[in-house]
């Protein structure tokens, strides 16, 4: 077992913590290349497409594919002859996928918004604070010192980095508890007789997108109304 500066063994949630947290930033660097062809996709059918139009789009685009996604991998993980080590694995791949769609929907909404995301710490913070709903948003505002709506552009767009980091400790922490209990329940729910895991894989997943969407509304307030933002 890993030990720490004073050779004493490191606590096994502390590990888990860190495979997450790790999972996170593979998620957030994975996706953010793709923000622009993300939100040029959402743009194909209507070229012409208002940012507000180009954000339900996107809202559309990642519960749908969040959802095919859960009940993909829990039908598989649940099918006849399926062990529950290859379901438990098949549910820990699909953990990151969600993750990456999940960044993704996240920071191409940040950029409609014209919020930068050039730097690994306002990522963090914009997808994290999405992710966590409403206790990411307290966060923020606390650790800021900043009160008002939308945190999006209040808070990421203009406090320094190092406030950013001060931040995303906290955030880290909170993420690590609520999405490691939430995709623990899940993978649990997926290994589970064939049909039953996919409702439990699709309609959780579709929750998690519900409450992202939610979430990215709030801190972003409502669309720009022309693309000349920012």
């Amino acid at each position: 077992m890993a030990t720490d500066a004073f050779d004493g063994p490191v606590p096994e949630e502390a590990i888990r913590g860190q495979r997450v947290l790790a999972l996170l930033d593979k998620a957030v660097e994975a996706q953010s290349s793709l923000v622009r062809k993300n939100i040029a996709r959402a743009r194909q059918r209507n070229p012409e497409a208002t940012p507000g139009q180009v954000i339900r789009n996107l809202e559309r685009m990642y519960v749908s594919a969040l959802t095919g996604s859960g009940a993909a991998v829990g039908g598989a993980a649940a099918a006849p002859g399926v062990g529950t080590g290859i379901s438990l694995a098949l549910s820990a791949g699909e953990a990151l996928t969600s993750l990456e769609m999940s960044a993704l929907f996240a920071l191409s909404i940040a950029e409609v918004h014209g919020v930068p995301i050039d730097e690994i710490e306002r990522r963090r913070t914009i997808v994290m604070g999405v992710m966590l709903g409403g206790s990411g948003t307290a966060t923020i505002a606390g650790v800021a010192e900043r009160t008002g709506q939308h945190w999006g552009r209040q808070v990421v767009a203009k406090v320094p980095v190092e406030t950013l980091r001060q931040i995303n400790k906290v955030l880290g922490k909170n993420f690590v508890t609520k999405y490691g209990t939430k995709q623990g329940i899940i993978v649990l729910g997926r290994v589970a007789p064939f049909g039953i895991g996919a409702m439990i894989g699709g309609g959780a997943n579709a929750a998690i997108g519900a409450l992202a969407v939610r979430a990215a509304r709030r801190a972003f307030g409502p669309p720009p109304t022309s693309w000349d933002h920012g």
